[in-house]
């Protein structure tokens, strides 16, 4: 697609999701990104602020590596899509649950010598 037709594509999705008025669109830029991967530079200081107004969108669920900005293995990655899907079948509010998926301090994974 365009840059253009990308753009009115995904307006148009997060408007269909009550996310964004159309009309609210000032501009817009697309980034390319060859096999984006999440990074920790710039701003990653902040993510906690970035959770924090994501989750004040009820019907937006982060997940996975991309979703949450984190490196999680695929096991972890897949947790946080279960949590979700439990949380809404539940309907369950707070989604602590899931941005609590590989928090812990020490990786499982260990290379050996």
């Amino acid at each position: 697609m365009s840059d253009k037709d990308f753009a009115e594509f995904a307006i148009n999705e997060l408007a269909s999701i009550n996310i964004i008025d159309k009309e609210d669109v000032l501009d817009f830029h697309r980034e390319k990104v060859k096999k984006a991967y999440p990074a920790y530079f710039d701003t990653y200081k902040d993510i906690d602020k970035l959770v924090e107004y994501v989750n004040k969108f009820s019907n937006l669920y982060c997940v996975g590596r991309n979703g949450q900005h984190r490196y999680n293995n695929m096991d972890h990655s897949m947790v946080t899509s279960f949590e979700a899907v439990k949380n809404i079948k539940q309907g369950i509010l707070s989604k602590d649950n899931i941005w609590n998926v590989n928090t812990e301090k020490e990786y499982h994974e260990t290379k050996s010598n």
